[in-house]
């Protein structure tokens, strides 16, 4: 039986309002985490359950998504928003410092935010960050660049900005979305509840379109695949370095995001630790719960906040 949390509903300063699942100590040290497309809070309900009872574990429905609040305008999208959600959401529970965690297009708002309000800088309240088969901003626009694998497996990127997505659903069915266009990248770990939860939050008026458009106002480029690869402004731009401690935690069977994302974080992060998971893909934090959550265990011990 898939674990299921009660969900909070909470209003932001940002403008919209939230569903958020909030379990563990109010008094503990807070772990906020944030899921990717096309999922919700559910992401984490093996992490959540496993750690709630140390941590106070923070888990929005990211605005787009299920039954949260679904901005119409496409620039309500664009990650200044985003990131602008994360913080909003600590203030309204009350939260001061926090780890950050993310997952997907989760995990790209988790840099975003990190890279901007890490503890390092003046009045920066993350204190960690955990990433699981999230990639680095940098790290990703140069491998869509110059690696001809990882631009081919983000073609789909291009799709979801250029066809008519929401057409082919109301023809098709939601049903039809998630057998071709999730359940094939996802078949481990999955079950039929799953499933049934996944088609409910996505049959959610507006839901589809607002998840979409986490795609369609990313400034991110993904070159067509007979591009030539050239260097962009982005890339030859000085980029911010993370110096909080960071854990990326990465399914090395992934067919979106490939194994190059995990090479030169040095370059970029202070303090890195890389597990690598066999046997588990892009959606690693259900697929392969248990090694996860064993991952997380050892390197919250080893970076205590008090260090």
């Amino acid at each position: 039986m898939t674990a299921a949390f009660p969900l909070n509903r909470i209003a932001l300063s940002t403008g919209v309002s939230l569903d958020v699942v909030d379990e563990g100590p109010r008094d503990g040290e807070v772990l906020i985490f944030l899921h990717g497309f096309p999922e919700s809070h559910r992401t984490w309900r093996h992490q959540i359950a496993h750690l709630s009872g140390r941590y106070r574990c923070i888990a929005p429905d990211q605005r787009g998504y299920a039954r949260s609040d679904k901005p119409a305008d496409l620039s309500e999208y664009k990650v200044p928003k985003l990131t602008a959600d994360v913080l909003a959401l600590a203030n309204a529970l009350g939260v001061g410092e926090f780890t950050l965690v993310g997952h997907d297009w989760g995990g790209a708002i988790a840099w975003a935010t990190a890279l901007r309000h890490q503890a390092s800088l003046p009045g920066g309240r993350i204190r960690r960050l955990i990433q699981c088969n999230a990639a680095h901003p940098y790290v990703y626009q140069h491998s869509l660049v110059f690696d001809a694998g990882q631009r081919a497996a983000t073609q789909y990127i291009r799709e979801f900005r250029e066809r008519d997505i929401e057409g082919e659903v109301a023809a098709k069915g939601v049903e039809w979305f998630f057998d071709d266009r999730f359940a094939k990248l996802s078949a481990r770990g999955m079950t039929a509840e799953d499933r049934l939860a996944y088609i409910d939050e996505w049959s959610q008026p507006g839901a589809l379109t607002g998840m979409l458009n986490w795609y369609r106002a990313s400034p991110l480029q993904v070159p067509a695949p007979d591009a030539p690869a050239e260097t962009t402004p982005f890339l030859d731009a000085p980029f911010p370095r993370l110096t909080i401690p960071a854990l990326i935690v990465w399914g090395l069977e992934d067919e979106a995001l490939l194994p190059c994302q995990l090479e030169g974080l040095e370059r970029h992060i202070d303090d890195v630790t890389v597990e690598r998971i066999e046997g588990a893909g892009h959606f690693v934090p259900w697929e392969a719960p248990d090694a996860v959550n064993a991952a997380m265990d050892r390197w919250l011990v080893a970076h205590p906040l008090d260090h």
